[in-house]
């Protein structure tokens, strides 16, 4: 199988760069094919310009040569996995310019659809509660956004939004303990949806 792992953060030593790396280790593990993604450490231009404007009219267009690169990666893919702070209840600018310049109509969406993948996780770590994001619905809005608007848009036949809540450790007594927890249920959420999952809808 094949996985492509995209991820963002400033700082590589983060608790998000950490976890990508738990699922980065956990698919090579399991011998998945991987394809690593560090938008913030590979100069990704999150900016869509000229050359990579959809075209309504032409499903075949030939995008920036970078972009182009980046899609091919997902030719042979099965699975997408997203980890990423969240930012003002979404992800990071940088990923959102990944997604509107690589995802890209004619290969992504559109009736000229040629990327196939079958699985999405997207690992949302939030600083705020589960209780926090259930008062004011942020959790179903963004899993509707990202599993609807995104993920089942682009053709996706599964998609799930793991969120790894209170990573500012509000209340918590046991830090060490608490990040740990959080990093073994992303680990959980790798194995559930992408690892091992047979699942054939959103």
């Amino acid at each position: 199988m094949k996985t492509i792992v995209v991820w963002a953060h400033p700082r590589e030593d983060s608790l998000t760069g950490k976890v990508a790396s738990d699922a980065i280790d956990e698919l090579q593990s399991l011998g998945h094919d991987l394809t690593v993604v560090d938008l913030y450490r590979s100069a990704f231009e999150p900016i869509l310009r000229e050359p990579d404007e959809p075209d309504w009219e032409n499903l075949d267009k030939e995008y920036s040569p970078d972009v182009m690169e980046h899609i091919k990666e997902y030719g042979q893919a099965d699975s997408v996995v997203f980890v990423f702070p969240v930012w003002w209840y979404s992800f990071p600018a940088l990923m959102k310019g990944y997604v509107d310049r690589v995802w890209n109509h004619g290969y992504f969406y559109g009736g000229g659809r040629r990327i196939g993948f079958e699985r999405v996780l997207w690992v949302a770590l939030a600083g705020d509660t589960q209780e926090a994001f259930a008062k004011r619905n942020y959790d179903e809005m963004m899993e509707r956004y990202l599993n609807v608007g995104i993920a089942q848009y682009c053709g996706a036949k599964h998609s799930e939004v793991e969120f790894l809540y209170n990573t500012l450790a509000e209340g918590v007594a046991d830090m060490s303990f608490h990040v740990s927890s959080l990093r073994s249920q992303a680990r959980r959420a790798v194995q559930r949806v992408v690892a091992f999952a047979d699942v054939t809808s959103v």
